[in-house]
């Protein structure tokens, strides 16, 4: 038997959720739905279904937004789960990935969204003046963070040197399957600041299948773990992007 809390254990279930990810085919049949309850009840016969947990019919955006974070959260607590203790602190922290942009918004003395609000990670943070931000993030989870305040453009690089202290070992050579996922990653980043607006999706599908061949190589090591998360964020923004289009433009036709 294959314990929990080991590489086998992760490698096996990596491969098994990464089987259920919706294909080409499915992202198309989901796409051409126009309404927002339409292409809920379409995404529900899928892989998506434990990520629209939360969503209904009526949810508004910031419902959207809250709910997938939450989802992406667990996402995160579930790769944890089947990974040795010494790379749980690494993994664990790629749960604040996707809040690196509204610790941005904050930190430059932006008002917080409704959902932020009402996020038990953040309550805290958004409720403080703007001048007492930066104490209270050093006060919590995210505290590696708090240095880079001043500086909101090197929030993204503040959170990789602290993953980084993080880690069992050090990043290796380009041998490294964990070095190559991160250079793989920064290249996609430089590549997407100065890329079209038209270029963004295949710059992700791109994206998608260098992370599939990196995962596909990486057997039995922890970077499949990561490449795994990697994979799922891109599902996950693309689920986002689908659902923000509906509810935004049943807003808009609301008003």
């Amino acid at each position: 038997m294959i314990e929990c809390g080991s590489l086998e254990y992760a490698h096996a279930r990596l491969h098994a959720r990464h089987g259920q990810r919706l294909d080409a085919a499915a992202w198309r049949r989901i796409e051409v739905m126009r309404d927002f309850a339409q292409l809920l009840e379409l995404a529900r016969g899928t892989a998506l279904q434990p990520w629209l947990v939360g969503i209904t019919a009526d949810s508004d955006v910031h419902r959207v937004e809250a709910v997938l974070r939450r989802h992406w959260r667990a996402l995160v607590d579930e790769g944890v789960a089947w990974m040795p203790a010494e790379w749980q602190p690494a993994l664990a922290w790629c749960a604040l990935l996707p809040e690196l942009a509204l610790l941005q918004h904050l930190a430059r003395g932006g008002a917080p969204a409704a959902w932020m609000e009402h996020d038990e990670r953040w309550r805290a943070l958004c409720a403080a003046p703007p001048a007492a931000r930066q104490a209270v993030l050093a006060a919590g989870p995210a505290a590696d963070l708090a240095g880079a305040w001043p500086l909101p453009q090197s929030l993204g690089a503040a959170w990789l040197d602290a993953w980084q202290r993080r880690l069992p070992r050090p990043l290796g050579d380009a041998q490294d399957m964990l070095a190559r996922l991160v250079q793989l990653l920064i290249e996609h980043r430089r590549a997407f600041a100065e890329a079209e607006p038209s270029q963004g999706w295949l710059l992700r599908s791109a994206l998608q299948a260098r992370l599939t061949l990196l995962l596909r190589r990486a057997a039995l090591e922890p970077a499949a773990v990561f490449a795994h998360l990697a994979l799922c964020a891109l599902d996950l923004e693309r689920l986002r992007a689908e659902l923000l289009r509906r509810a935004l433009f049943r807003r808009w036709k609301a008003a």
